[in-house]
């Protein structure tokens, strides 16, 4: 079994001996100790569980649920917890969701967050579309929509631009290793 390489919220990872099978959900609750990204389905429904995953097209909103972990290799993933700036500074779309009540009981706002935080990245202003993955069950939706358009001017944070994948050298050299 070979070695998966990638950024895990902008940090170069290395996992070695993982089953291909693995869920990224599972890895990331399990070894990583990662929360923020919530197992509600297990079938990639609802969304509870979205991720943002980085390669050479940009970034994307996935559902770590289905999503193996070797599918990551030579990827950028950001869970919720790498959404905020290292300093703790909010993205604009957790402000926003702050700033327009966009969350009740909690359980789906981290899946929203990186959608919302991909939706922003990408520039997009279909905020119905970016959002169709994720499911709330307290909120309507209406809060969530008005933090999404609120977020829209805002400029890309720094740290959410870069890395975008891991390099080959990073690959080759080891970097990250005992990561996993």
């Amino acid at each position: 079994m070979s070695d998966i390489a990638f950024h895990l919220n902008g940090t170069p990872v290395r996992v070695s001996g993982t089953n291909p099978t693995r869920t990224l959900l599972d890895w990331l609750r399990e070894e990583r100790g990662l929360t923020g990204t919530k197992e509600g389905c297990n079938e990639g429904d609802c969304g509870a569980c979205t991720v943002m995953v980085t390669d050479e097209n940009g970034p994307r909103a996935l559902n770590a649920c289905i999503l193996f972990l070797p599918q990551l290799h030579g990827k950028s993933l950001r869970t919720v917890e790498g959404i905020s700036g290292p300093d703790g500074e909010m993205h604009p779309v957790q402000q926003a969701m702050v700033d327009h009540h966009g969350s009740q009981c909690g359980f789906c706002t981290p899946g929203f967050i990186v959608s919302m935080a991909v939706g922003h990245a990408l520039g997009r202003k279909d905020h119905d579309d970016v959002l169709a993955g994720n499911l709330c069950r307290c909120t309507g939706y209406a809060p969530i929509i008005r933090a999404a358009k609120a977020a829209e001017s805002a400029p890309v944070p720094k740290w959410m631009q870069a890395p975008l994948a891991v390099s080959q050298s990073e690959i080759s050299s080891g970097v990250g290793s005992g990561e996993g």
